[in-house]
């Protein structure tokens, strides 16, 4: 599985970094496609520019970065999660079927935006794999029960403990009160 994943992860991540190259390098090409798309998620998001031709810039940017990691296995999963957020206003944006007037064009674009939720699923399908290794979330459970399974073996030891040593005391108690009676008694 380790060979497949070494050579899935580059394929998967090279229409990123091929398309985040080409669009960081001209975004003026899509940034009228783009407009109908990120104006109203920068109206959502305050932290982003109001600017569609830096918001292509970033989204390239992060597609390009994030493809590379992906492609070299660093970060993997983080990696395929920033890719998919990427792709669903790209895809939105560029590949608007319903918008198209022309059969053809519209016919092309379905394909194309088909095509983009297939990369989709396979990016989640890369966000969800753990390499054969537990989850965080499972791993999270497992040390919890066993934190919480420890707690409760050193309580019960130190009970048996405290136990013991009051048992101690109280024979120590018996045996004093013992010798002082036999004491008083002679």
């Amino acid at each position: 599985m380790a060979i497949l994943r070494k050579a899935a992860r580059p394929l998967l991540a090279s229409v990123f970094i091929s398309g985040g190259l080409r669009t960081l390098r001209d975004p003026h090409s899509v940034a009228a496609a783009a407009e109908p798309v990120a104006q109203p998620v920068a109206g959502r998001v305050p932290q982003l520019p109001d600017d569609t031709v830096r918001l292509v810039r970033i989204n390239s940017a992060v597609q390009l970065g994030a493809g590379v990691l992906l492609a070299a296995g660093r970060f993997p999963r983080a990696s395929a999660l920033a890719l998919a957020a990427s792709l669903v206003p790209t895809t939105l944006a560029g590949h608007a079927w319903w918008n198209a007037e022309d059969p053809d064009e519209r016919a092309h674009q379905r394909v194309q935006f088909t095509k983009n939720l297939s990369l989709l699923g396979g990016l989640l399908i890369a966000a969800a794999d753990t390499h054969g290794k537990p989850s965080l979330a499972y791993r999270s459970r497992t040390a919890a029960t066993a934190g919480g399974r420890s707690a409760r073996k050193a309580g019960h030891k130190v009970g048996t403990a405290v136990a013991e040593k009051a048992h101690g005391a109280r024979s120590a108690a018996d045996t004093l009160r013992d010798h002082a009676v036999h004491a008083v008694g002679k």
